[in-house]
């Protein structure tokens, strides 16, 4: 823990993107040193640290450069500051999928039947209409394919795109499994904190 200025005795569990000024409490920030590709790791450690002093909200917080203005972020070295938010203060926000690319390499999908690519370690977001179907498909042989159909008043909705898998054979059989991509569903705080660490593609 870089600073920690206070603390906030609370169970929450949710560790969200702070949205407004007015009702967050600062309690401290953590320094993250050293790039990491295992992002969930990383989001690991800095949510322990956050429940050790209550926070159940973060955001980003550039380093400035000797002008006061902010510096570029870099994945190597940055600053989340952390917030207690009273539940009934936070935003809930509908009608937006995010898709984050955790590959290496420019990540292809298909979202009913529109393609977009994505970069390394960066999202689209796109609006979506409750009721309708979205398949979302990486394109490739052997690719994975994931349907979704968002009701009115759900939240948003976010998904992982990863690269090229080579794993054992389980089944007993013997060989390789080759996958060229898996999409799965993220859980709501881990995805707002790659939100922060990832830059956004327009589509």
């Amino acid at each position: 823990m870089t600073k920690v200025e206070k603390t906030n005795d609370n169970s929450d569990k949710f560790f969200y993107r702070k949205e407004s000024a007015g009702d967050a409490v600062y309690l401290g920030e953590v320094e993250v040193q050293g790039f990491s590709r295992d992002d969930a790791l990383v989001f690991s450690s800095v949510y322990k640290k956050a429940k050790e002093i209550g926070a159940n909200t973060f955001e980003l917080k550039p380093f400035e450069n000797v002008d006061g203005t902010p510096q570029a972020f870099n994945a190597a070295n940055y600053k989340i500051a952390l917030y207690y938010t009273p539940k009934e203060k936070l935003v809930t926000k509908h009608g937006e999928m995010y898709i984050f690319a955790s590959s290496e390499k420019d990540q292809k999908i298909s979202i009913n039947r529109k393609d977009y690519t994505i970069s390394p370690r960066s999202f689209l977001k796109l609006k979506f209409m409750p009721g309708e179907i979205y398949t979302i498909s990486t394109k490739k042989l052997l690719g994975s394919t994931v349907k979704v159909q968002p009701k009115v008043n759900d939240d948003d909705i976010y998904f992982q795109v990863s690269s090229l898998k080579v794993k054992p054979d389980n089944s007993g059989v013997g060989g390789l499994n080759l996958k060229s991509g898996d999409i799965i569903g993220l859980e709501k705080s881990y995805a707002e904190f790659l939100s922060v660490i990832y830059k956004e593609s327009k589509p």
